[in-house]
């Protein structure tokens, strides 16, 4: 499906131009002082593309393919660079996403929810602090031999590699 280069341009400008801009800030004084940590939040759609989101699939990978050879070049002075991709997480945002879903279907949210966490190996929605959990890892000391990959934290939905 074809999408306006002016809506291609302002996603490039949001999701991958505004990322790096910001690492570029940091990345200085990260390398001067030989310690530092990059953790994107991104998603799943890196390896496994979501229907209707040609846009952000497509940048989501370009972004990914950006880290892993910045953590190539910056691993050696102490800086590492991940990304962290979270899958359907106990939010309100999934609150509402399986609320918009109940009501199109004509079915209560329990029952959209119910069958959402079915799909999932751990057949659950992930809490927050899972996802916090996995975060603070990659930001701690003992994470400084992690770099340059991109980890799920999605209760085994991800069904490639």
């Amino acid at each position: 499906m074809p999408v306006d280069p002016d809506f291609w341009r302002r996603q490039f400008e949001t999701m991958f131009v505004g990322l790096t801009r910001i690492a570029d800030y940091y990345l200085p004084g990260m390398l001067e002082r030989g310690w530092g940590r990059i953790i994107i939040v991104s998603s799943t759609s890196i390896c496994e593309p979501l229907a209707g989101l040609t846009a952000s699939n497509a940048l989501r990978a370009e972004v990914a393919g950006w880290a892993k050879t910045l953590a190539g070049e910056v691993a050696e002075r102490g800086v590492t660079v991940n990304v962290v991709m979270p899958g359907s997480m106990a939010t309100d945002r999934l609150v509402s996403l399986d609320a918009r879903e109940a009501q199109r279907r004509g079915i209560s949210i329990e029952e959209v929810s119910a069958r959402n966490q079915a799909e999932i190996p751990a057949r659950r929605y992930g809490r927050p602090e899972e996802f916090g959990s996995v975060i603070a890892f990659l930001a701690s000391e003992q994470a400084s031999y992690v770099t340059g990959v991109s980890i799920p934290v999605d209760g085994g939905a991800l069904r490639s590699l």
